[in-house]
């Protein structure tokens, strides 16, 4: 069985099997893969603080900023930078709304 690895933006043909140990770099997959989660945005990095463990990533998508907080790891294998073009991907079973 191949193991696949989801990169944004970036699908390409994996060229070989790859284990954690094996030191393999999100570069080295591809995923063609289908996800339930129907909210994609699509926006800029405007703002990236690297932790020990974790990243603090801001995303400008039209006048708004989503903000999430993801794995140092994650953020380093997809090489995230400012001025990155990113997809933020929604799944949650819940969702607030505010109307004034």
């Amino acid at each position: 069985m191949e193991a696949r690895h989801w990169t944004l933006n970036r699908p390409q043909k994996m060229t070989k099997r790859c284990k954690a140990v094996d030191g393999c770099s999100a570069d080295t997959y591809d995923f063609n893969m289908k996800l339930s989660a129907r909210s994609k945005l699509e926006g800029k990095i405007t703002e990236l603080q690297l932790g020990g463990v974790m990243a603090h990533v801001v995303v400008q998508v039209g006048e708004n900023l989503i903000e999430t907080v993801i794995t140092r790891r994650g953020a380093e294998e997809l090489e995230l930078k400012v001025g990155d073009t990113v997809t933020a991907v929604i799944k949650s079973t819940e969702v607030m709304l505010q109307k004034e």
